[in-house]
């Protein structure tokens, strides 16, 4: 699987498993809502300040978004 790929998949199932919408999500990371839909549906890739922006959101570490095995139902390690 493409590491674009392994990043959408765990973008959304850490944001869910945090119980954030996407729109929330977007807020706490100073981000906008539609660019979270476009990275969850891999038509954007996102830099590292973005990867970090996110991680910190969701109160996860940044590796989770990248880590190839799927997140546990917790979102944590």
């Amino acid at each position: 699987m493409k590491l674009t790929a392994v990043f959408a998949r765990n973008l959304r199932l850490c944001r869910q498993a945090s119980g954030l919408s996407q729109e929330r999500l977007a807020e706490y990371a100073g981000l906008d809502r539609n660019y979270i839909g476009k990275l969850e549906r891999e038509e954007c890739s996102p830099t590292l300040e973005t990867i970090e922006a996110l991680s910190l959101a969701m109160q996860i570490d940044v590796e989770r978004l990248i880590q190839r095995s799927p997140p546990n139902r917790s979102g944590r390690v």
